[in-house]
């Protein structure tokens, strides 16, 4: 049986395809005429056995989830990997043994050398990673970067993000991407205005620095604000994603730009013509 709908395209393999998001990225492609490839997931996986298309929703494809990354991508120009870290960097190392041109990354919770990790994979492959492939967030850290410039250092800014109760890393990868928005409104980087979790007998909040909540709860898919706070006025600014799709679109629009490319390192202000460059 074929991979997919026929597709004068270009086909993509997706990591996680059994997850939330894996069916979300499954389903989205099927409905933009994409070839889906394949899929993977974690050994040991009980939906290794299941057609992909069945797991999203759709018609069989006849195709089932692998736990090798390179089986995997087979046949793929394009590598949607919205997972863990781990599983991430493996598969980007596992890459470099197929026709994979390029890879979309919105895995989040890297540390800085699975960061420079990712930046050496991106000498031979196209990565376009992002903490949010949502159209609105780009549009919100865009005006919470003038905000910050605007309201100046004497206002406090906290940045509040609510996510399922199933996710691992905290702050959310996009509430990240939100906080260095704000670093740069106000001309330093996030490393230089994060500030530390309030908690204990000594958690005063220190002037100028940019605070981070967290919850986690139910089936929450992303809230985000940010917030600017003078002692007599507190301007917010919110984003609330309803549908995952949302991700799964920017993801697809991405990996179209990606295609057209020469290997490096990108962002979805590239995909949007947003980086000035």
């Amino acid at each position: 049986m074929s991979s997919a709908r026929s597709s004068d395209s270009f086909s993509v393999a997706i990591a996680g395809v059994a997850g939330r998001m894996g069916r979300q990225l499954a389903a989205v492609a099927y409905r933009h005429r994409l070839a889906i490839a394949g899929g993977s997931e974690v050994a040991g996986a009980p939906e290794l056995g299941s057609d992909i298309g069945t797991l999203a929703g759709l018609p069989p494809l006849g195709l089932t989830p692998q736990s090798d990354p390179v089986a995997a991508a087979a046949g793929a120009d394009v590598w949607l990997d919205f997972t863990r870290p781990e599983a991430t960097l493996a598969a980007l190392d596992a890459l470099k043994h197929t026709n994979v041109r390029a890879a979309i990354i919105g895995t989040t919770g890297f540390t800085d050398a699975e960061e420079n990790e990712i930046a050496r994979a991106a000498a031979g492959l196209v990565i376009v990673k992002s903490g949010s492939f949502a159209l609105g967030i780009k549009l919100l850290e865009s005006l919470i970067r003038r905000a910050a410039a605007s309201l100046g250092p004497d206002w406090d800014i906290e940045v509040l993000e609510t996510h399922h109760n199933r996710k691992v890393d905290a702050p959310s990868g996009t509430a990240l991407m939100l906080g260095e928005a704000a670093a740069e409104g106000r001309g330093k980087s996030l490393a230089e205005l994060r500030a530390g979790p309030y908690d204990g007998r000594d958690a005063a909040r220190a002037p100028g620095k940019i605070g981070f909540s967290v919850r986690r709860m139910g089936g929450v898919i992303g809230e985000h604000s940010v917030s600017f706070a003078s002692d007599t006025e507190i301007v917010t600014l919110s984003h609330t994603s309803l549908d995952r799709a949302m991700f799964a679109e920017g993801a697809i629009k991405a990996a179209a730009w990606a295609l057209n490319q020469s290997p490096g390192l990108y962002s979805m202000d590239d995909v949007l013509g947003l980086s000035g460059n």
